[in-house]
């Protein structure tokens, strides 16, 4: 199972914005498990704090050439050379200190970021990492550039470059995204622009940083001051670009994606789609390909077919959210008609704590026994761990049960299990589960 990611120690750097041309001192700080990726305006009154996700993207046409975030006054731009070292690295969670408005633009690529988090260390945590599984393609067109993403087994970048320039007419460039190969691949690919571009872009208050060494300008003769790290240097950094934007989502992606002549603004009309179809899936509209019971959600019926619970002890009404061996989510509609009410502070009724926790426990059954060679074992308590209970839950809540894997071994099972009601956390903890044949059971 994959753990999430951070750096083991501070570490920092400066330079001058691409963009702003300001001069800025920027640290990287290890960050806790499911904080994310989040920049902090030292610079600014209260240090405010923008989380790097899809919420605080700006409108491209509000900062071209780049891509920015903006929360309550407060922003941060180009930004997509750093996004796309933490995701090239697998880095989920990290705060970002900066005392100015530009990420630096440095030699224009991702490696100098590489570089430092390579300094910094890598360290996993004891949190399972989350990533988003494309189950159904995604396509989007505007003008001459495309850009589409299909299902598949692991994460692949395809683009296709043309531009109207002896230099920049039909590169390709296909590689799956991994530490190594974006490393060797990708981080040292620069930023460019044409020499025509360049001066528009000047009057247009842009490129102020920019000069021959961290940005690649393309004359009618070939780059200009510089030379290429590689052949289709251009198409290759234009990967990385699209990385950094696809990394707002919060998370990795599994699937493949097939860009022709894409830019940020597209990049992030994507970003969009894909969110959506998080949701949908989320909600349970998509199916689940388990090769136990097939397809979310999972009705009450379905559940009885995998767990051995019946009233008034099956406390989970629907999953849906069902990913085999790594995560579950499920559904407890809590009613004034429960059990238990009646016995369990009748004048101000509250659900029992311990049952909450069993709820939970049963959507991690259903995430464990739905395997066909699970099928007919029972899972049995062995522990609970850090157990918090932080609200009560009363008769109208709605309970959303998660339960996601952080040990697998061949008979006993760890998860880590969080209830919340309007997305407010009211129990959490850590069960420990034996995996037991039938024959083992009745012993």
């Amino acid at each position: 199972m994959d753990l999430q990611r951070t750096i083991k120690k501070e570490v920092g750097l400066e330079g001058i914005g691409l963009h702003t041309g300001e001069r800025v001192r920027m640290r990287l700080f290890p960050a806790s498990p499911d904080s994310g990726i989040n920049f902090i305006r030292t610079d600014l009154p209260n240090a405010p704090a923008i989380k790097a996700n899809i919420a605080n993207v700006m409108e491209p046409s509000r900062r071209l050439r780049r891509t920015s975030l903006g929360c309550d006054g407060a922003e941060v731009h180009t930004i997509e050379h750093l996004m796309s070292a933490l995701c090239g690295l697998m880095i989920d969670n990290l705060k970002v200190e900066i005392d100015g408005p530009e990420v630096p633009g440095m030699d224009g690529s991702a490696l100098p970021f590489v570089e430092l988090i390579r300094k910094a260390g890598i360290e996993e945590q004891q949190a399972p990492k989350k990533s988003f599984q494309v189950k159904d393609p995604i396509w989007l067109e505007e003008n001459e550039t495309v850009l589409a993403v299909l299902p598949a087994s692991e994460f692949r970048i395809s683009y296709m470059l043309s531009y109207d320039h002896p230099l920049l007419k039909s590169q390709y460039v296909s590689v799956v995204i991994t530490p190594e190969t974006f490393e060797t691949q990708i981080a040292p690919t620069r930023t460019f622009c044409l020499e025509k571009e360049a001066e528009e872009l000047r009057k247009q208050g842009l490129g102020k940083g920019a000069n021959w060494e961290n940005t690649l300008v393309v004359g009618k003769d070939g780059v200009i001051k510089n030379k290429l790290r590689f052949d289709d240097e251009f198409a290759r950094h234009k990967v990385s670009d699209l990385l950094g934007d696809l990394y707002l989502l919060g998370m990795p992606i599994k699937g493949h994606i097939i860009a022709v002549k894409s830019g940020h603004s597209l990049n992030l009309r994507l970003l969009q789609k894909i969110r959506q179809q998080q949701e949908r899936m989320r909600a349970g509209a998509i199916e689940s390909k388990g090769p136990g019971i097939v397809g979310t959600p999972l009705d009450v019926n379905d559940i009885k077919k995998i767990l051995p619970h019946r009233y008034p002890f099956l406390l989970v009404d629907k999953v849906i959210e069902l990913e085999d061996d790594k995560r579950a989510v499920g559904i407890k509609n809590v009613t004034v008609n429960e059990f238990f009410f009646p016995g369990h502070f009748p004048n101000r009724p509250i659900m029992p704590g311990v049952l909450i926790m069993e709820a939970l426990a049963q959507v991690a059954g259903i995430m464990m026994l739905n395997k066909r060679e699970n099928l007919g074992k029972y899972a049995f308590f062995m522990s609970m761990d850090k157990v918090k209970f932080r609200k009560a839950v009363v008769p109208g809540d709605q309970l959303v049960l998660e339960a996601e894997v952080m040990k697998l071994r061949s008979k006993t099972v760890q998860v880590k299990a969080l209830a919340t009601v309007d997305g407010k956390v009211v129990a959490e903890g850590e069960l420990m589960f034996a995996l037991v044949g039938g024959e083992e059971a009745a012993e």
